[in-house]
């Protein structure tokens, strides 16, 4: 059975179609929004793991066919998952994997696929509407529909689901996806908006969610699925009680201790003493005693904040931990700082390049240059962990494309600093909110290095922990409050306002209420960090790093490109040569020279614009006579550039020959006294003053 549903969001048509693609998937939608469609399929194997946690598995794949592209490179086939590809597949497990029924650890994959694309309507937010449409139209114990929308702001309006053309122009990028009493999961860019009206963007998304989980509830209701049943592991009561009673104490006492990696080995060694001081038939319970004694520790953290009042490090529930800045760590580093907060250590280089070193990308959408790299590393020891390095991880890549959109908004435009920028966080150490320490490090970094960057941006993870209506916001969240915790919720911005957040809620939604005391107590703490961030550099250096490359810019008419380039490359390879720059010469006539010496850039400078210069009307010229003729002669004043010495204009006094004045291969001032319409040039030497000709004179003899 064939069944579609649709619904207007954002002013078009949105529908849901299930039951004619991918039969043999337990669910599959296909979301159609314009001539933008993507299949979402959910599977789940009928036995379970023997897993602690829940085997959900999200991928999401954008063909080049989808765009009417071929894929470029020598394969011509789509390689591994681009960046985009794993944001999209983070973004659709993140609001999912919290409403799986507890207990249930069924393997279970969800593929998102875009089969079209018409380049204007974003197929993300269709692929997470369509894996809860997949999940909760399935036999999959998937019981709680979720809907994700964009909302963009242009000119002071918002806007549900924008176009790319408009997003281009818009001050806001947020992703939401929510149930239909609350949020789940947020993912935002902006340009410094204030937290009210992040409010008001959620309360103008809410119609569009509610109309998305109705029409998912209609497609329910035709097809009646039923769901599979499935058993969730219990602990034994009396377990838990034999934990509380030998471990209870010790394990609210090791919670005390301030030092984390002291922490976790005491808690390390309490579980060990628990497993091996099992008796034959406990032994038999063993993963049950293991369990029961992290369920241990996630209670007695849960009770201390909520029931005492008291954090596990005594802070109090708005306060961030020490905060040390450090700039100019490393000499040859063209930027660089150190951010320490607590326990979390980021050390974040910044490196400036020239146009050689942008990032070629490639969609469905056709390619295009990257200017700015963020890149995250998250090794091992950071953790006080041993384990193989490898590429980086979909959470590198996600924490590293947070970052990266955090500070983009405060970066200078290319024609005020026309460098690549590449930004690298290395995580030194780690307990809690390492994104956020490389927001505060990249801006660090890029001020110690020169980039003329509008504000300084700073980031704060904010937690939740909540039962009933006992609630409390948490500043600066550590591991434990972010594992034990309900939210994570991470807001970065300048002091103007907000640049970038996102935001996973493990418990069943956010209401509007605890969403804006966490985000007016992120606003404060992260004016707190921006001021610790000032005292360590108050704004970006006047000059870049000597060890950085010197970039000269300049705009040549786009038909004289090919005088700076040549035949077969052969001018602009000379040039590179004899002064050691590296040159780019762009399609619109902008030629950018970095070099290392400041001599070699002007050297090369002086001979870019010799051989792009355009005569001028008055201005006086030393030329070079390449012909003559009977009426007059045509002299050289620019490469490539001549104009004719009429006979009458060589001298004040009447001149029968020619010849009798200037000879080919002479050089000579002379002077443009006229253009025509078709850029003929009129050179005279009478027309010179003497006082042009002695300043032209000391010039030519100063070798300037």
């Amino acid at each position: 059975m064939v069944i579609r549903e649709s619904t207007q969001i954002g002013g078009k048509e949105l529908t849901i179609e299930m039951g004619k693609l991918a039969r043999q998937a337990d669910g599959a939608a296909v979301v159609s929004y314009d001539e933008t469609i993507v299949l979402v399929t959910a599977v789940g194997q009928r036995e379970p793991k023997d897993l602690p946690f829940l085997p959900l598995t999200c991928d999401y794949r954008e063909y080049s066919y989808a765009g009417g592209r071929i894929p470029g490179g020598f394969f011509k086939r789509e390689g591994r998952p681009t960046e985009r590809e794993i944001l999209t597949a983070r973004m659709t497990d993140r609001p999912i994997r919290p409403l799986f029924p507890k207990g249930y650890r069924h393997e279970t994959q969800i593929i998102g696929m875009v089969l079209s694309a018409d380049g204007e309507n974003s197929p993300d937010v269709l692929s997470i509407t369509g894996a809860s449409a997949a999940l909760y139209c399935s036999p999959i114990p998937f019981t709680v529909p979720i809907a994700a929308v964009r909302v963009g702001l242009v000119d002071g309006e918002f806007i549900i689901n924008p176009t790319t053309s408009q997003l281009a122009e818009s001050d806001l990028d947020l992703v939401l996806a929510a149930r239909r009493e609350a949020v789940v999961m947020l993912e935002a860019g902006a340009n410094e908006v204030s937290e009210a009206q992040i409010l008001d963007a959620l309360d103008f998304a809410q119609p569009s969610i509610e109309a998305l989980i109705d029409l998912q509830q209609r497609l329910y209701d035709q097809l009646k699925p039923t769901k599979r049943p499935f058993t969730a592991h219990e602990i034994d009561e009396s377990i838990i009680a034999k934990v509380e009673e030998r471990m209870g104490s010790r394990i609210l006492d090791a919670l005390g201790v301030r030092d984390k990696i002291e922490r976790r080995d005491t808690l390390d060694a309490l579980q060990a003493e628990l497993l091996e001081g099992l008796n034959e038939e406990e032994a038999e319970d063993r993963f049950d005693f293991k369990e029961a004694f992290h369920g241990a520790i996630k209670t007695y953290t849960r009770r201390g904040v909520l029931d005492e009042r008291i954090r596990s490090d005594g802070r109090a529930f708005d306060e961030v931990r020490d905060i040390i800045c450090e700039v100019g760590v490393f000499p040859r580093v063209h930027g660089s700082a150190l951010f320490t907060r607590g326990e979390t250590q980021a050390f974040v280089s910044t490196t400036l390049g020239t146009a050689d070193d942008a990032k070629k990308m490639e969609n469905y959408d056709g390619e295009w240059w990257k200017k700015f790299l963020l890149h995250y590393n998250f090794p091992p020891f950071s953790v006080g962990e041993a384990r193989f390095m490898r590429g980086p991880g979909r959470r590198e890549i996600g924490h590293g494309a947070l970052a990266e959109r955090a500070v983009q908004p405060i970066l200078p435009d290319e024609e005020v600093f026309p460098y690549v920028l590449r930004t690298v966080s290395d995580i030194l150490e780690s307990n809690g909110s390492s994104s956020m320490a490389t927001v505060c490090g990249a801006t660090l970094s890029m001020m110690d290095a020169g980039v003329p960057i509008s504000a300084p941006v700073a980031g704060i993870a904010m937690g939740l922990m909540k039962e009933g209506d006992n609630v409390a916001v948490l500043s600066d969240i550590a591991g434990e409050e972010d594992h034990y915790g309900d939210m994570d919720f991470k807001v970065a911005g300048t002091p103007r306002g907000i640049t970038a957040m996102q935001m996973d809620i493990k418990a069943t939604g956010l209401s509007r209420e605890i969403f804006a005391t966490a985000l007016e107590q992120a606003r404060v703490n992260r004016m707190h960090i921006l001021g610790k961030m000032r005292e360590a550099i108050a704004e970006p250096r006047k000059e870049t790093s000597r060890y950085a490359p010197r970039i000269l810019s300049i705009k040549i008419p786009v038909d004289r490109i090919r005088d700076i380039i040549g035949p077969g490359g052969r001018i602009i390879r000379g040039i590179q040569e004899d002064t050691g720059c590296r040159i780019n010469v762009e399609d619109d006539g902008t030629v950018q020279i970095a070099a290392t010496d400041v001599e070699a850039g002007a050297k090369a400078l002086s001979i870019i614009e010799g051989l792009t210069a355009e005569a001028e009307i008055g201005r006086v010229y030393a030329g070079t006579v390449r012909s003559i003729k009977d009426f007059g002669a045509f002299v050289e004043i620019l490469p490539g550039t001549d104009g004719l010495l009429h006979i009458s204009e060589i001298a004040a006094h009447h001149v029968k020959d020619v010849r009798d004045h200037v000879n080919e291969g002479d050089e000579l001032l002379v002077k443009v006294v006229n253009i025509d319409e078709r850029d003929r040039i009129r050179l005279s030497v009478k027309a010179i003053t003497d006082e042009e000709r002695a300043r032209m004179e000391q010039k030519v003899g100063s070798g300037g």
